[in-house]
């Protein structure tokens, strides 16, 4: 097998996560100057209806973590319930991704991190449990589509398989497969062909198709790591209904750049800078009635 078909663990990421930029000076004695709105900025009638809510699935408490002696998230508290979408948001380096990585423990892959404080999962530490079993709670979808190099079928059966000890066989996944590819949007469009290869796939449907996996499983929470930021305008429009749908089901955090999709897909908004935790609150109201100033600066489009 050549190293362009090897098959990478679903539930990792090589990926080195960023560390915190310079700092910046940001100007906080004036009143922030409204931007034209534009394709990226926030829009009230692109904004659907919000989730109403549901138990609470994760708590973050106090948490730190640091990539040698560099702090990259500084003693953030927030809580994650069910039946919403939380959106992560702030500039590059702020630490959003080193937060959700933390989740179902991705940061402990990277050399030199360190935490502080706790994450909880249905009130257990999640250091408390076997990895393998928390990844299969708390889910991960990354940045780049991420397809083995197999077919549409055994994408989805993969991560199944792997956490069964008898190895089902076809006939027995083919349900389970059918299911996770139609709460992910995608069976209408492959239901005749689920064995062609995944990577003759286009990317929004790559990405879908990584959606079908890690939510194969049936996890409580789904991760999210800027999943439309290589994808089409169209493609980006078809995830962000799909993360509408799932948040149904189960609790989804994403991080994004894209302001705009923060707010249409946001229940909840967490406003991140140089790893501290500047805001969190309901996406509206951050958005539209920001409370710190770095907040109003931020969605206002002074930095970023």
């Amino acid at each position: 097998m050549s190293a362009h078909d090897r098959v990478v663990d679903p539930f990792l990421d090589d990926a080195v996560p960023s560390l915190p930029p310079p700092r910046r000076r940001v100007r906080l004695d004036r009143t922030p100057v409204p931007v034209p709105e534009t394709q990226d900025a926030p829009r009230r009638s692109a904004v659907r209806e919000r989730g109403p809510g549901g138990p609470e699935r994760m708590r973050v408490e106090r948490l730190s973590v640091l990539y040698g002696e560099k702090p990259a998230v500084k003693d953030v508290s927030l809580p994650i319930h069910a039946g919403e979408a939380l959106a992560l948001i702030g500039p590059s380096g702020c630490g959003k991704t080193t937060l959700l990585r933390t989740l179902n423990r991705l940061t402990e892959t990277t050399a030199g991190a360190t935490r502080e404080g706790r994450v909880l999962l249905d009130g257990v530490d999640v250091e408390q449990l076997e990895v393998t079993a928390l990844r299969r709670r708390v889910a991960m979808v990354f940045q780049q589509p991420n397809p083995f190099p197999m077919s549409i079928f055994d994408n989805v059966a993969y991560a199944i398989r792997v956490q069964n000890k008898k190895r089902p066989g076809r006939r027995e996944l083919e349900p389970q497969v059918a299911d996770a590819l139609r709460r992910a949007g995608l069976w209408d469009e492959v239901a005749g062909d689920l064995d062609r290869p995944a990577l003759r796939l286009s990317g929004g449907q790559q990405q879908r198709l990584c959606i079908a996996r890690a939510i194969a499983t049936r996890p409580e929470v789904l991760l999210m790591d800027e999943p439309c930021s290589a994808l089409d305008p169209r493609s980006t429009a078809v995830i962000e209904e799909l993360i509408g749908e799932l948040r149904r089901e189960l609790a989804v955090v994403i991080v994004t750049h894209n302001l705009a999709q923060a707010h249409r897909v946001g229940d909840k908004v967490a406003f991140m800078y140089l790893g501290d935790l500047v805001e969190f609150g309901d996406a509206q109201q951050v958005f539209e009635d920001p409370r710190a100033e770095r907040t109003r600066d931020y969605v206002a489009g002074a930095f970023g």
